[in-house]
């Protein structure tokens, strides 16, 4: 933790959304204050989801048709998402607070097996959704993580988190959910280790931010030294939230422009026809991946779609097909990436190296179960 006395054991890291410092104090508010007001797209994606939800409070009643429809549907959306945009943007100051080597201590060596294989867990262990897992992956990726373990972090998560593995065994069983969790777990390890090796044959760029840990640093020493050090107070908490607000705007602009194409999409498709047309045939899993491509929604909306996959049209596999390429094509996390990186590259690899494992994997558990 830095020391809030005037030391501190990091230097300072440039943000992956310029190329240039951000600015401290009051001169970091207000530069971050002139970049959201400048942004049309955060600005207008916002306005148009609070007027939704305004319409539908106060007029719902009074509004039928599209109109209403979409209203509604922002409405829940924003319902659902919300704790876990607010969890993602207080995560992503309070990670802002953390030495980089802190952070790669946790995660191990980019590069590496064991790096991989704690970015997945830790990815299945974070209780937030996809849009909260979204900021925090990329908050990693500017504290030094490698992009496999970025990726493996993402894959694992959207859905995987403790309260939605809860409501998914109500839905589908123990058996199921277990499954689901392997080899969503199988697929983030593997499309990490791709991108690992990617990255080393020069097809990918590697994360620029990545750094070795300083040479004798002991993780539990130097984390009890600086958590002695850390004044816990409003302040530091106070500070958090503003500076997880400012590091977190360039993705939040992708998050409620992808909450507003979600809500047109429920208006004008409504999701629960779905488990009525695609079976566990070759056909169906198609379907299925054709749908979770244009429909997004939040981890949360994916959960009882994808049990009504199972439970409804007997299929399994495109249940789990369902959840995961959701999360592969999800068009905020492809533009995030984009933002973050400065690569469209690595944005467009994310669908290109995880949806042919999910297709082979989710016909072989349709096989399987028939």
């Amino acid at each position: 933790m830095h020391d809030h006395t005037g030391h501190s054991h990091a230097t300072k890291v440039k943000s992956s959304c310029c190329h240039a410092p951000q600015p401290d104090g009051d001169d970091a508010h207000r530069h971050a204050h002139a970049s959201i007001t400048r942004d049309k797209i955060l600005l207008l994606s916002v306005s148009i989801t609070l007027i939704a939800y305004a319409v539908h409070l106060f007029a719902g009643s009074m509004t039928d048709g599209f109109i209403a429809r979409f209203a509604a549907a922002c409405f829940e959306l924003l319902n659902v998402m919300w704790w876990g945009i607010a969890a993602g943007v207080f995560f992503v100051g309070l990670m802002g607070k953390v030495p980089r080597e802190f952070v790669m201590g946790i995660l191990g060596k980019g590069g590496s097996f064991n790096g991989i294989l704690r970015a997945c867990f830790g990815g299945l262990l974070l209780d937030l959704c996809s849009h909260g897992i979204l900021l925090v992956g990329m908050k990693l990726y500017e504290r030094g993580a490698s992009l496999g373990q970025v990726m493996a972090f993402l894959i694992a998560s959207p859905w995987n988190s403790i309260s939605l593995t809860f409501i998914l065994i109500a839905l589908v069983g123990l058996p199921w959910t277990l499954t689901f969790i392997v080899l969503s777990a199988l697929i983030a390890i593997a499309s990490g280790l791709m991108f690992e090796w990617l990255v080393k044959r020069g097809t990918l760029p590697a994360n620029p931010h990545q750094q070795e840990l300083p040479e004798g640093f002991r993780f539990w020493r130097e984390a009890k030294a600086g958590i002695r050090r850390t004044k816990w107070n409003a302040a530091l908490f106070t500070s958090a939230i503003k500076e997880g607000f400012r590091d977190s705007a360039p993705i939040l602009r992708w998050v409620f422009l992808g909450l507003v194409l979600a809500a047109l999409i429920r208006s004008a498709v409504p999701t629960e026809h779905f488990a009525h047309y695609f079976g566990a045939t070759l056909g169906g899993l198609v379907l299925t991946m054709l749908a979770a491509t244009v429909i997004e929604v939040c981890s949360e909306g994916t959960t009882p779609i994808a049990a009504d996959l199972l439970t409804r049209a007997a299929s399994p596999g495109n249940a789990f097909a369902f959840l995961m390429a959701g999360v592969s094509t999800d068009y905020t996390e492809i533009m995030a990436l984009k933002e973050t990186t400065r690569s469209w590259k690595i944005a467009l690899f994310l669908p290109l190296v995880t949806l042919p494992q999910i297709f082979v994997i989710s016909w072989l558990v349709n096989t399987a179960a028939q």
